[in-house]
């Protein structure tokens, strides 16, 4: 019979696993090596027990101050810093200490622990492609608070999630290229592998095309991984074979934008005279890009608000909405042929 958390020690949890003390700490702190069975075991047996070590969050909080944690995949790509500080404004309201983490690939894909959750914070919030499926089922299972950034809780779960609307702004932005400046062959750069945001923003790219009897064309697909370095080498390596081939490119993000300038500005192609080019996001260098460039505005501040402000509810016991969708807008700059309107935002959701 499993017993409570709150009766369950390290040591409960190290002789039930048959290991020392001190491989459970290695495991669970990612402090030292421990073998994959060994892992494995650890971890079953942390479910059965339902363990909960709390020492390192009451070394930051007191019972009535929770450790709120935060695991994005990146600290480096401008993105974050507005995410952060939404969740940060509504933790500090809350008096909540607020654990910023980093997740490591090989961390995911050996399905190893969060280098933050149950036994430092009271609920955390995850990003996209922080945790893999089966890290997420496990924190669920032991019914440890959480909510999910741009992405919506896997098959079989219920974890709450905030996210944006990808797929009509996408489409939107698609059809201003074609309808508006007569653009044809236009280019998609995709997302990090598996991501929702760049799925849907494909579904958007293709509708559009769809819409107005364009073909899809894959070789005008390429891996720009949302990261300025990935799509500058997409799109050098692209241009090196002698493909001029198109007359637009949606970049799939901002940061993807600056790859995407230099690559053409590397080859002396012009934009937005030769080739529009278009991005996602609205971060705070996109009016000051050369030219300035035409986006999608995503409330990315706003969305580390709201999950903060739903795993604040899940803290005091509140109910919270399953899913919740937040509205994008396109913003007109010259980067794809227009004139520069500061204020052209066109609502999307």
């Amino acid at each position: 019979m499993t017993r409570k958390s709150s009766s369950t020690t390290i040591r409960d949890v190290a002789r039930r696993a048959g290991v020392s003390v001190a491989s459970v700490s290695r495991y669970m702190n990612n402090t030292g090596v421990v073998s994959q069975a060994v892992g494995e075991r650890i971890s079953q047996v942390i479910l059965e027990l339902n363990y909960k070590p709390r020492v390192a969050a009451r070394q930051l909080a007191t019972p009535e101050t929770p450790a709120a944690g935060l695991v994005i995949t990146d600290v480096m790509n401008d993105f974050f810093a507005p995410l952060i500080n939404g969740v940060a404004s509504v933790f500090s309201e809350n008096n909540y200490n607020l654990l910023v983490a980093v997740s490591r690939q090989e961390m995911r894909d050996k399905h190893l622990p969060s280098p933050i959750g149950p036994r430092n914070t009271d609920g955390m919030l995850v990003f996209a492609n922080s945790l893999c499926d089966e890290q997420l089922a496990d924190l669920s299972r032991m019914h440890f608070p959480l909510v999910l950034l741009y992405h919506t809780s896997p098959a079989g779960l219920k974890i709450p999630s905030v996210t944006i609307e990808n797929k009509n702004s996408t489409q939107k932005m698609i059809d201003h290229l074609i309808e508006v400046h007569a653009r044809k062959r236009i280019m998609f750069l995709r997302g990090p592998r598996d991501q929702e945001d760049s799925r849907w923003r494909e579904l958007g790219y293709r509708a559009s095309l769809a819409a107005h009897g364009l073909p899809i064309d894959n070789s005008l697909i390429l891996q720009g991984d949302f990261e300025h370095a990935s799509a500058y080498h997409a799109l050098h390596d692209h241009l090196a074979k002698g493909r001029v081939d198109f007359d637009a490119i949606f970049t799939g993000n901002d940061d993807a934008a600056i790859g995407v300038l230099t690559a053409l500005a590397e080859a002396e192609i012009v934009v937005p005279e030769e080739v529009s080019v278009v991005g996602f996001d609205d971060f705070r260098m996109a009016p000051f890009l050369n030219p300035p460039l035409t986006t999608v505005q995503a409330p990315t501040q706003m969305a580390g608000q709201v999950a903060a402000e739903q795993l604040s509810k899940i803290f005091k016991g509140q109910p919270v909405e399953q899913e919740i969708l937040l509205p994008t807008e396109l913003v007109i700059r010259r980067s794809c042929g227009c004139s520069y309107k500061p204020s052209g935002f066109y609502n999307i959701l």
